[in-house]
């Protein structure tokens, strides 16, 4: 009788089973998700029992949540409104541009409504002890609002001056809000740092909340990967320094410090970041948009340069793969010279096909990336993909000076993308991320210069060292590229 019953539940078992992966499989090739995704979610439903159906129903799908996505798509539309009333009287003339400059900025301002805007000035800081007085020094002069939001505010070292910095300016009546990713930066809202700026008025919230129930309903690694600080609605910061000091962040990952770039930004181009900050503060505040149209400090911001750029929010409360196609044009529409710098990379088939053909038909392309990365599964990955690129001539550089996590791009000497933007599938399909893009010569060749800085600390990819790795190193590389699709 006991041998029956375990029978009887073995084959319910079987049938379950069964039944799940079915209904999984279909419902993976129902959702018409890039070929590799695709292939890659159903592996893992095929192959691991009960626990590939477990993975693809926490990870599988863009999940903001029927209430966050409903309120996501009712507020964007105001927003968009709000950009481009903004952005209606300036006139950009493409005529003194790279040819390829006002085809990119149109299929941006397509993907994501906000057009380009001349008369900017941006400066590129490289050091960030540089980034950090500048900022301290523009928040102690803050006059009517300090707008910020980081994936990572972890305390210590000159992140501490920076919360003493907003308690000043909140005891001088700026309206400061904060807004931090809530897995990010996970210790710092528990911590006394944050109770502090609380008790003091200072508006601190967590983006994207996650927990325990609410992974049974909403994807809980999308998260809040934008870096953003402005200031009076007049200057603004953005790029891939986390309100972090790198001397306290991280020691013991084996990586060496975080190597950063911010930009200081005046001119026009700095109300489509105080928008951008302020839908995503609204989707988790819930403050009222008229409220923020009232009290968000945003008005027309006089010329300050010459440089014409452009505010470029991606994420899944937009259309998911907006900045992908962004990122493809680019690529496509390089002629000479191309160079990346990313710390995690693992591209797709789209965007490995995009690089190898601009290196097979002649452009310059190099690619700079850590040496080491505190991601094991990334660092396997990644690896899998360096013989293909150097297979196809391009320059494939590993950075030696620490954990290289300036994210940037330079088309031809003539246009620039610049900001939080990875190499990965998550950045390009799950994290709200932002990305500038500057269609000027001089800022280009400002960034150039600073990326081959990076190369001047890195050195080439050793062939011979690569084909030498054992059989178990390259079995287990080739293993998390098909996992690439997913992290």
């Amino acid at each position: 009788m006991i041998s029956q019953h375990y029978s009887w539940i073995t084959a319910l078992a079987l049938v379950v089973d069964l039944l799940i992966r079915g209904g999984l499989s279909i419902r993976v090739i129902m959702r018409r998700r890039p070929v590799g995704v695709t292939m890659a979610w159903l592996s893992v439903v095929l192959v691991f029992p009960f626990l590939g159906a477990i993975l693809y129903l926490l990870f599988g799908e863009l999940r903001l949540g029927n209430r966050r996505a409903e309120w996501a798509t009712r507020i964007h539309g105001p927003f968009v409104d709000w950009i481009k009333d903004q952005h209606d009287h300036y006139n950009v003339i493409w005529s003194e541009q790279a040819a390829a400059s006002e085809p990119l900025a149109r299929l941006a301002e397509t993907a994501v409504g906000i057009p380009a805007v001349p008369d900017n000035d941006l400066q590129l800081i490289d050091n960030w002890n540089s980034v950090f007085d500048a900022m301290i020094a523009d928040i102690d002069a803050a006059e009517r609002t300090v707008h910020m939001v980081f994936y990572i505010w972890s305390n210590g070292g000159r992140a501490d001056e920076v919360v003493e910095a907003l308690l000043r300016a909140k005891q001088r009546g700026v309206i400061c809000r904060i807004l931090v990713d809530a897995v990010g930066s996970k210790k710092f809202l528990k911590s006394d740092q944050a109770k502090r700026l609380r008790d003091a008025g200072v508006m601190l919230q967590a983006a994207l909340p996650a927990g325990i129930v609410r992974m049974l309903f909403v994807r809980f690694d999308l998260r809040m990967h934008r870096k953003i600080v402005v200031v009076d609605g007049k200057i603004a910061y953005t790029g891939s320094l986390n309100m972090i000091d790198p001397r306290y962040f991280k020691q013991d990952a084996g990586v060496g410090q975080w190597v950063d770039a911010m930009v200081r930004v005046r001119g026009p181009v700095v109300e489509g970041l105080a928008i951008t900050f302020l839908e995503d503060w609204e989707l988790d505040a819930a403050e009222g948009v008229e409220v923020l149209q009232q009290q968000g400090d945003v008005h027309h911001v006089p010329p300050a340069g010459d440089w014409i750029t452009q505010v470029i929010p991606s994420g899944p409360a937009i259309r998911s793969d907006a900045i992908q196609d962004i990122l493809l044009m680019a690529i496509y529409a390089a002629r000479r010279e191309l160079i990346l710098t990313t710390p995690y990379f693992v591209p797709d088939e789209l965007l490995l096909t995009a690089l190898i053909s601009a290196a097979r038909r002649g452009v310059e392309v190099t690619l700079i990336v850590p040496s080491r990365v505190d991601s094991v599964l990334v660092r396997f990955a990644s690896q899998a993909f360096k013989g293909d690129l150097s297979d196809a001539g391009i320059r494939v550089m590993e950075f030696e000076g620490g954990l290289l996590h300036t994210k940037s791009i330079t088309i031809d000497r003539h246009i620039s993308l610049f900001g939080s933007l990875n190499l990965d599938p998550r950045s390009l399909h799950l994290n709200f991320e932002i990305t500038l893009a500057i269609y000027d010569a001089v800022f280009t060749e400002n960034l150039r210069a600073l990326q081959q800085g990076y190369v001047q600390h890195a050195h080439p990819l050793h062939r011979k060292s690569w084909e030498s790795r054992s059989k178990l190193i390259r079995f287990t590389e080739n293993a998390a590229r098909l996992l690439g699709p997913l992290l």
